[in-house]
């Protein structure tokens, strides 16, 4: 098929190979022909072509002697001086076309005249044996004339030409009036012309080559015959081709190219080398700290000599592209964890609005969701199912129907409502230890409904069906929105949210004295002053009063500010009358202060309470004068040999005395009634009777101070001050 314009395609050249048999013909001959032919293109195209590019970079290596094939091509083509077996054979056709007999025995005499003497070709009486790459071919002369002569006449061609078919006529492009005038054509003719223009197309090609070896005659597996393999590595090129590798440069690369493809491993090439090539080469070839012996630069290229090299540049190219990929993807997942909070947050806000009043500090904090991180503390989580993922963690402050307060831990699955209290073992081996226990199990799907005020105050009481639960933590809305999702999951209804002024619930019978009975209490709220509840029990109402927050409309905003991020907007916990059980200093009272809290709420102290450099610095607010005006005027001035005594006074100092005694602290010391072992980093490890200097203190119970020359947070519950 003959197209206008030339197009980028593939081909598949199958090659049988040499064809050797006991009997070899004209056919043979032709056929190992074109096989030389092929195998001269493969000595061009990789051993003659490497070793000149070689030369013409200027890049020193040692030459590899290796057999060009092209002399035993040009003793079977060749036209002149001497001529080839196809022209001598061609010659005999020409001039004995007339006579069939004795024309084959002319031919072998004619070779043996003209050729007899070429290094590469031998006669014997009944033919000829030329020197092939492949080895020795013998070849009998019986039959060469007469299949070399065309038998297709020009009267056949003519009469296929005037086809109507189209087709057809293509199947005969030849050209009878420029034939007409030279010599007719042969089959040796037309093979070599066909050889040659394959070859011209075949060099504008880059080719692949994919070798063959045949390792039996007998086509059973596990069957090798050494020597015939050993033969086919010989002729099809493999040894010299092996050993230019070796002795060459496995890889070769235009500088540009090179440069693009590793611009990547230091800053200096990326994106893009600022200078010239060759020392852009240079500069990323010493970043790898690549020997010397193993590469060249020659004029255009580089050469790599060992693969390993090679291999050496591509992985820290694929471990850079890893790690800036890991960048983008972590850049990525912030981005869209950052998003996912958000909208945690406004849905979390969409669930009080327009009902209740925000908190000012605490409507842009973002949620952690395990505020007491229960996998550090498996007395906790063994109440909670196996699988069982917890939504929700922290210590609450709960009422009992005489509205005295007991802290709790609040644990919210996707199936259960957990509230674990500690109590002291009466009885056993344990007996005065402090153990958790489940006080209560509540399934989401049995939660009647929730009530709230419309105030800003951390209360609200959870209803079900047997008793209520009031119960008091700042981290209300976070909680109500998880729960709002675990129930609606569970029932396909929304939870019913109550919020007014003046809530009632119900308490659970038992006890003795005026409040044994089950029954019904209340809660009332009304507008005060400042942002902490004041609690006001009085008969079964408690009286709540709270400052004004912020309007109920109020949602978070998109930008936190820092302190958010780090929970140091968190409220201190109301100041109330407690008469329930204060265990101080006890494993449950660490348990529920000191562990409870983490990492996060001890960040707070740090970030939100004064330090003592910042009490220092208060002192420090009169008027100041600024350090650069001269002073000097100030002085007394020199007298004559007093000012000359005062002067040698300053530089002669007098022995040391004993010393002043220490100062006393300026800062607030406190003493250690237990020991304490830190659980975090920013936490201080102390032991009893251990004095530490307090820097700050919060409300939260975390304490901030120094001891043995650290600084890290305690609990304030552990100490008593001095």
């Amino acid at each position: 098929m003959q197209k206008e314009q030339e197009q980028l395609n593939i081909g598949v050249l199958d090659i049988y190979g040499f064809e050797i048999f006991q009997q070899n013909g004209f056919e043979q001959f032709c056929i190992n022909f074109v096989n030389e032919k092929l195998q001269q293109i493969f000595i061009e195209l990789t051993l003659k072509a490497e070793q000149e590019e070689y030369v013409q970079e200027g890049i020193k290596w040692t030459p590899i002697e290796y057999f060009n094939n092209k002399i035993v091509c040009d003793l079977i083509e060749s036209k002149l001086n001497p001529p080839g077996i196809m022209s001598i054979l061609d010659d005999v056709c020409a001039t004995m076309h007339a006579k069939g007999e004795g024309a084959d025995q002319t031919l072998l005499q004619k070779l043996q005249g003209q050729i007899g003497s070429h290094e590469h070709f031998s006669s014997w009486n009944r033919g000829f044996i030329v020197h092939h790459y492949a080895g020795k071919v013998s070849y009998d002369v019986g039959g060469f004339c007469e299949r070399n002569r065309d038998v297709l006449f020009n009267d056949i061609i003519e009469l296929m030409q005037s086809s109507e078919f189209p087709f057809i006529r293509a199947l005969f492009p030849e050209n009878l009036e420029a034939e007409k005038r030279g010599r007719p054509t042969t089959a040796s003719s037309k093979i070599k012309k066909q050889a040659n223009s394959l070859v011209q197309t075949l060099m504008k090609c880059t080719p692949h080559y994919i070798r063959c070896i045949k390792p039996n005659e007998t086509k059973r597996p596990r069957d090798w015959e050494e020597n015939r393999v050993r033969h086919q590595v010989e002729y099809l090129g493999l040894r010299e081709n092996i050993r230019v590798r070796r002795a060459g440069y496995a890889y070769r690369r235009v500088f540009n190219k090179f440069l693009h493809r590793y611009a990547i491993l230091t800053r200096e090439t990326w994106p893009q080398w600022r200078g010239e090539e060759r020392q852009g080469v240079l500069h990323l070839l010493h970043s790898v700290n690549m020997d010397q012996d193993q590469f060249q630069l020659g004029k255009t290229k580089i050469f790599i000599k060992a693969p390993e090299s090679l291999f050496l540049l591509e992985e820290m190219r694929e471990r850079k592209f890893n790690g800036y990929a890991r960048v983008i993807q972590k850049a990525w997942r912030k981005h869209i964890a950052v998003r996912k909070y958000v909208k945690m947050r406004e849905e979390a806000s969409d669930v009080l609005l327009n009902k209740k009043e925000r908190r000012r500090n605490s409507i842009n904090r973002n949620f952690v969701g395990d505020y007491i991180g229960t996998d550090n503390h498996p007395e906790i989580r063994q109440f909670v199912g196996r699988r069982e993922r917890i939504d929700f963690a922290d210590v609450v402050v709960k009422f009992d129907r005489r509205f005295k307060t007991v802290k709790r831990d609040l644990i919210l699955t996707p199936k259960f409502l957990y509230m674990i209290g500690r109590e002291k073992v009466k009885q056993g081996p344990d007996k005065g230890q402090i153990q958790e226990v489940l006080k209560r199990k509540i399934e989401v799907n049995k939660v009647q409904s929730v009530s709230l005020s419309t105030l800003q105050d951390d209360i609200f009481i959870i209803h079900e069906a047997e008793y209520d639960s009031v119960l008091q933590s700042i981290f209300k809305t976070e909680f109500l929105s998880l729960l709002v999702k675990r129930f609606q999951e569970r029932t396909d209804r929304k939870l019913p949210l109550k919020f007014n002024n003046l809530l009632e619930f119900k308490v659970k019978k038992g006890g003795w004295g005026p409040f044994s009975s089950s029954g019904s209490r209340q809660i009332q709220f009304q507008v005060g002053h400042g942002d902490e509840a004041v609690l006001k029990p009085s008969g079964k109402v408690l009286q709540v009063s709270i400052g004004p927050g912020l309007p109920k409309n109020s949602r978070p905003t998109r930008k936190d500010n820092r302190k958010s991020r780090y929970m140091g907007n968190r409220a201190p916990p109301t100041k109330q009358n407690n008469s329930g059980p204060h265990l101080k200093g006890s494993r449950a009272q660490r348990g529920q202060q000191t562990s409870s809290r983490g990492s996060l709420l001890r960040k707070q102290a740090s970030m939100e309470q004064p330090t003592l450099p910042r009490l220092q610095n208060q002192h420090r607010s009169g008027p100041q004068h600024p350090r650069n005006q001269d002073m000097g005027f100030m002085n007394v001035p020199d007298q004559g040999a007093a000012g000359l005594h005062r002067r040698l006074s300053k530089e002669v100092k007098p022995d040391p005395g004993a010393g002043r005694p220490k100062p006393k602290p300026r800062s607030p010391q406190c003493r250690a009634l237990y020991a304490y072992d830190a659980q975090d980093t920013d936490e201080l490890s102390f032991n009893t009777n251990d004095v530490i200097e307090i820097i700050s203190e919060d409300s939260s119970g975390w304490w901030y101070g120094r001891l043995r020359g650290k600084e890290g947070m305690f609990p304030g519950n552990y100490v008593e001050k001095i």
